[in-house]
This record gives structure tokens, sequence and C-alpha cells, in this order.
């Protein structure tokens, strides 16, 4: 394999063997060539088959971004069996190898977070808790005990506080419904695993020859249960490689723990540390400053960027008046450096701290007809009415969808609660059968309360009448039957904040229910029968819909856009993209550092936030900050952040502070003109 494109240190993380690894790779560093390539060279150099190297990673687009190039690195027949994956993906699909192992059946349900949060809500109102915040604050709990590995037992021995007593009580409780309705949650999907290593040495010892190496990417932003995985996998055979970067741990909200970095040496003694320090996108300007900023921040590894692609710009910091200026000042300078520069709106980027911050710039950027696109919106198969009719839709057609039934058995609420759910997840577990078709059986009504029998076979009854007029030709008829029997509508009505959001969510609704539709007429279409792909079990209804349980999967990936749109995004979404000029907005006390991280004295991670914000920027960055900012309809005074007197002088050019030169300004806005006459095509 001809490595010569590849710097003497990132060569050396390609080739090392016979040791675990640690690559510090900096900003910008080229980690992910070096990632794929290792793999592609331990195939071809070192011979361990492609189907004994496992990969994992944090996101799927991370994940397909690896496999894609791996696969236009190596060819598909030495690549076969390679797993390359997220963490939950492998943690999931080792528990459906080992279900049996783990107390689970095969098709075990998956709860997301919000089907955790409606099952932990049914359980605290035993307790006649209903308040979202104490809810949302136990699921809060309990997700820091699965991370940290701790079982319902164990979280009571170490509750401390009501609150954390509460929290175990429900945890314990919770985790006796999952069992009984042969269901895990996300944090499962890790947990159980390190659990089933730790119990049986022997299912251990299988994966440890089957994974002959590992590779983990985004190191710094596993947590504690992670941490474990990866060691009970590795600790013997130190065939592991492991590339991060404690300057980007920005996560510790979800139980990232950039310390495990530093644990490594401690458990791999024989571990070699590589630090990829030269940076392939910056000025020296912007990895200069970046350098000096995080150097606040104490370290075990230290690292210095550094580039080759000159001095550049410096960095400007422009305060403005208020908040609404501030947004004014942003929007006109993208469309100025557009016409001056002949830049595409896709070579900016703004970045801030909090979501709340992109309403006042979509407004002024809507306001100069500037296209842009804002990361991290809800998109439409991720709301909450979607995915009730996606989960009624995959029922219908699937009645052993145990999570499908699981999300909806109380959508809209019928009065069925975790006891009688939990009578229902035994009896099926007994009988091995899925939960829908036990619900009519004899020995489950011996087993309930009358009353709690009647509302489960009631709400069979309700799903049998849809599925036989799926299974007559007929079922869009029955499935607006569906709708209008249980009356989502007035449901929606009833959880909605205002009518005019019921409306919305109401439109919703019809709108996936006129893409079943026109799916349904393109299937019929002669011209588009072979894209439709009818089986000769599945009615044109069930064909449409397993169309669009396709495309709900799809959608959950995360989207690619190529089209020219100025980019707007939260600082945890920008990590890993990069853009030629970055606008970093609202950097004040409070914003940023936040002001949850001023009083729990995090600051450090806030600091690493502003260092990923710094090292999106390949060629100029801009900062900005209001002097004043509107808070609950109020103007409050700001004070301007204490990072940016972290910053280096002679990097930095703060408006106001500095002299500004009447000539420029003067040749700048003749410069916007002459661009704008230019583009316009009109007479001076």
């Amino acid at each position: 394999m001809d490595l010569s494109r590849f710097n003497p240190r990132q060569q050396d993380a390609i080739t090392h063997l016979g040791s675990p690894l640690l690559v510090l790779a900096g900003a910008g560093s080229g980690k992910t060539s070096v990632i794929t390539h290792k793999i592609a060279w331990l195939i071809a150099n070192a011979e361990i088959p492609a189907r004994q190297i496992t990969a994992v990673t944090f996101t799927n687009k991370a994940a397909r971004e690896m496999r894609e190039r791996i696969s236009q690195i190596t060819s598909k027949e030495h690549s076969r069996g390679l797993t390359v994956s997220t963490f939950h993906t492998f943690g999931l699909n080792l528990l459906r190898r080992e279900a049996p192992a783990v107390g689970l059946k095969s098709g075990f349900s998956i709860l997301d977070q919000d089907d955790a949060k409606s099952v932990l809500s049914d359980l605290m109102k035993r307790e006649n808790l209903d308040d979202k915040d104490a809810i949302a604050a136990v699921q809060h709990h309990i997700s820091q005990w699965k991370n940290d590995g701790l079982s319902p037992e164990q979280a009571l021995d170490h509750a401390d506080t009501p609150e954390a007593v509460l929290a175990a009580s429900t945890y314990t409780e919770y985790d006796r419904y999952l069992r009984a309705c042969n269901a895990v949650d996300f944090d499962d999907l890790i947990l159980k695993p390190v659990l089933l290593f730790k119990s049986h040495p022997e299912i251990l010892a299988k994966w440890q020859t089957r994974i002959r190496y590992l590779l983990v990417d985004e190191y710094q932003d596993t947590n504690g249960i992670q941490y474990e995985l990866v060691k009970q996998l590795t600790q013997l055979s130190g065939a592991l490689t492991i590339v991060g970067d404690d300057d980007q741990s920005i996560y510790a909200w979800r139980g990232a723990r950039p310390e495990n970095l530093n644990a490594l040496s401690r458990d791999y003694p024989t571990l070699k540390v590589i630090k990829l320090e030269q940076n392939y996108r910056s000025t020296r300007v912007i990895l200069e400053t970046a350098n000096t900023l995080i150097a606040n921040n104490p370290h075990i590894f230290e690292k210095t960027l550094w580039s080759e692609k000159g001095f550049g710009d410096v960095i400007d910091i422009l305060p403005a008046r208020t908040d609404e200026d501030e947004a004014e000042r942003i929007a006109s300078m993208i469309l100025e450096r557009r016409l001056n520069q002949k830049r595409r709106f896709a070579d900016f980027a703004v970045l801030y701290r909090s979501n709340h911050q992109a309403r006042i710039l979509e407004f002024k950027l809507q306001h100069f007809k500037i296209p842009y696109k804002l990361t991290g919106g809800t998109s439409f198969f991720a709301r909450s009415e979607i995915r009730d009719l996606m989960a009624y839709l995959r029922l219908l057609i699937n009645p052993d969808d145990d999570n499908a039934l699981l999300r909806i058995v109380n959508v809209p609420r019928r009065r069925i609660g975790p006891t009688t759910l939990e009578v229902l997840g035994h009896y099926a577990h007994q009988r091995h059968q899925p939960l829908y078709p036990c619900i009519t059986e004899i020995g489950l009504a011996s087993q309930l309360e009358p009353e709690a029998h009647k509302r489960l076979t009631q709400f069979h009854e309700m799903l049998d009448c849809a599925r036989r007029a799926l299974l007559a030709g007929d079922g869009l008829r029955g499935i607006h039957e569906l709708l209008d029997t249980m009356n989502y509508r007035g449901w929606l009505s009833d959880q909605s904040s205002s009518e005019a959001m019921a409306e919305r969510r109401w439109g919703n609704v019809m709108q996936l229910m006129d893409a079943l539709q026109n799916d349904l007429n393109r299937g019929r279409d002669a011209d588009d029968a072979e894209e439709f792909d009818e089986t000769a079990d599945d009615s044109a209804v069930e064909a449409a819909i397993r169309k669009l349980v396709l495309r709900d999967l799809l959608e959950r990936e995360e989207e690619e856009d190529d089209s020219d749109r100025v980019q707007l995004a939260t600082l945890h979404a920008a990590k890993g993209l990069e853009f030629p000029q970055v606008f970093l907005m609202g950097v004040e006390e409070e914003l940023l550092p936040h002001r949850n991280a001023i009083e729990s004295d995090t600051i450090e991670e806030e600091r690493r936030l502003m260092y990923v914000g710094i090292t999106r920027a390949q060629q100029h960055l801009t900062i900005t900050y209001a002097q004043k900012r509107k808070q609950f309809g109020e103007m409050l005074e700001t004070t301007p952040s204490r990072f940016l007197d972290e910053l280096p002088d002679a990097h930095i050019h703060w408006q106001g502070r500095q002299a500004e030169d009447p000539e420029l300004t003067r040749q700048k806005g003749q410069n916007t003109l002459d661009a704008l006459h230019a583009m316009l095509g009109g007479d001076r």
C-alpha cells in the first residue's frame, strides 16, 4: 500500500502493530484518512481478515463515511465481513446474537428516548407524580447510572438524596417493566453486553477471538460503560487503535468522559501515543489562536497544532449594540463578502452556543433573501404525531412488532396501565409469542382483571378491523376509519398548547396519508411497477406502507445537503465540519460560557466548545457579541465572554478598540456597491 501522501506521524499511526495505540488527532489533522487507511493496511499488510476487524464511532454519518472511504481503498472482496458501526449498533448486533444469555428472546423491542419517557411517566403516576421536570430528572438519573454500569440495586445503594432515591426506586420498576415486555432501551445496548461479558467469561472469550483488531474513533466522547466494553474486548490482546482529541470533548452533558483518554495509560501499560499535530484545514492565525485559548485547560497529553497554509487573515471581533443588530450585521457581512469575494453561500457558517440564538438570525437572513440550512431542526418523520401513525402502520403490516405496540397501546390514552402490560409481557414471554396475538388468548384473560382485559381486547379489535380492511385491499379506508374511531385528531387537540398547533400536527398526519396515497397511486402505474415491488403476499397498501417505513429509516440518517446555503448550527452540531468563513456569534458571559457551566464550574468544557468553533474556520473567523440582549421581553446588559481575553492580541482585530482607517472603510463600501451593480447588470 502506497502511504507516500501521508506525513511521517500519520504513516506511523497507520502501520503500528504490537501494542495498543492512541492517536491524539488534533482538529483538521486527517484522522479519518488515517483510521480508514489503517483498516486497509491491516487487511492487506497484516493479513487480518476483514471479518475479524471492527471499527466503532458515534454517528451513523461517521460510520457511513468510513465505510465509503474504505470501499475506495480496498476491493469489495477483501473488505467483505468488515464491521464498521456505531457503538450502539455494535451492541444491538451483539445482543441479537446472544439474546438468550441476556434473558431476551428474539425480536426484542428497542425503546427510544420518547418511548422510555412515556413508560417512566406511567410508572411514576402510581406514586401520584406527573411532573414533566421530575420525569425528565428521573430519566437522566437512570441514563447516567446505566452509563456508569450500575444496576438498579447498585443505584439504590448510591442514592443519597430524596430525588436520587425516587429515581433509583423508579429504575427498579422500569427495569422490571422492560424485562416483562422483552424490551431494552438505548443505554441497554451497551450496558447489557458489558454485564453479559462479566457473568459469562466463555461468551467474552468467544467475542475476543472473533474481534482480532478493534479501532475506536472519537474516543474522547466515550462514557464509562463504553470504555468498559472496549477494555473487555481488547485488554488481553492489546490489538487496539484509539483515535481522539481531548480538546474536542464537548459532550459531558450526555455522559462523555475525556478522562477516559487519561485512563488508557493505566489500563494499557504498553500504550504507544502518536500525536497528529499538522492541520490541513486552517491558517496559522486560526490555529495559533485556538492553541492559545485551549492552553488554559489542563492536559495530560500536550499537543500544538500547526499549518503550512500561511499566516492568513486576523480574526475580527465585532461588538453590536443589540442582539438584533448583531444578527443584521452578520447577514449583511455575508452578503457583502459573497459579492466582493465571489463566494458561495455554502462557504459561510454561523455557529452559536444555543438553538434559540438562531431565531432572530433566521429573520435577518430571510430579510436579505439569503438561503440557509438550519442543522438540528426536527425532521418530518421525527415529529411525535408522525411517529405515532408510523407505529400504527408498522403494527398493521407486522403484528409481531412489539416495539410499535408498546408505543401506541396508550396513544390516545386507553387506561391500559403498566401492570396490565407487565402481565401481558410475562404471558407472552412464557408462550414465546409476540404481544399482539396473545391479547385474545384465554390464558391471558385468566390473569387479568376483567376491566383491564376488556380494554386490551377493545384495542385489539380496533386494530383487527383495520387489518381486515388492509387484507381486503381497502387499507386506506381502514386507516382513515382507525384514526376516526380513536379520535386521534381530538387527542392531538388535547395534547397541543394551542388549536393552531393542533391543526399543524393534524396537517402533518394528513400529509403522511397523502404520501401513502401517492405511493399507492404510483404502485398502480404499470410504468412504476418495478420500483414499487409489490410482492405476492403483500397488498398494494402493505407494499406502500413498507416503502414509507423504509423512507422513515432513511430519514433518520444524517442528511447530506450540497445546495448553496449558509449553514446555521450549534457548536455541538458543528463538530467535524469545516467552512472557509465562520461567524461565531453571541460570545458573551452566560451564553459562552453558558450560565449553567458558570454555576456548576464546568468552564473547561465551554472553552473546548469555543476551541471547536474557532477550528471550524479554514480561512476567516469573525466573532460577534451583543452589548444588550433581549431576554423574556426585557433588554439586558451583557458582558463579553472571558474567552475573548484569552485570545492572542497579535491575531485579533477588536473593532472599537483599534482606530479604523476611514479610507479603508470607504473603499469597502464602494467595493460592495460595485459588486452589487455588476451582479444586477445595472448602470452606475
